[in-house]
């Protein structure tokens, strides 16, 4: 699986017009499954991403994870992390899991963040979505299981 994670002070997704998921401080988390993807490396994820020291502690460090601050997750299912753009101007898609896969995988995910006591909203899957946020720091990660 393939993450992009924004450390944020908010973050929204709307569709069609209405706010479907919204947070105040913590984490934007893109997430695209890979052909290659199980369950187990949703939940791996899923615990890799809760425990990653990513916020500041009182001497301004980055030293404290998402549950330490008891900040919150906005997961969105995003397949175009998976482009592959090495050859010519379009990218292609076929580095990502099938939709239902894929689909299977994003839920597992969500529910395996929900466990470890994350605040979470979310995305819809495959819908066309507009996301706001207000970065901070900034501070963007990118997690690739696969390497």
């Amino acid at each position: 699986m393939r993450a992009l994670l924004q450390r944020v002070t908010n973050a929204s997704v709307t569709v069609d017009g209405a706010i479907i998921g919204q947070i105040d401080a913590g984490l934007l988390i893109f997430v695209c499954a890979m052909p290659d993807d199980t369950e187990a490396t949703a939940q791996a994820l899923a615990a890799k991403i809760a425990k990653l020291r990513l916020f500041k502690d009182d001497a301004g460090k980055m030293n404290l994870s998402l549950a330490q601050t008891e900040g919150s997750a906005l997961i969105v299912s995003q397949f175009t992390l998976a482009a592959d753009t090495s050859r010519g101007t379009r990218p292609g898609f076929s580095y990502a899991a099938k939709p239902d896969q894929a689909n299977a995988l994003y839920e597992h995910f969500i529910t395996c963040i929900k466990a470890l006591d994350v605040p979470t909203q979310t995305g819809q899957f495959g819908a066309d979505m507009s996301v706001a946020l207000t970065n901070d720091g900034p501070v963007t990660l990118w997690i690739d299981t696969q390497a």
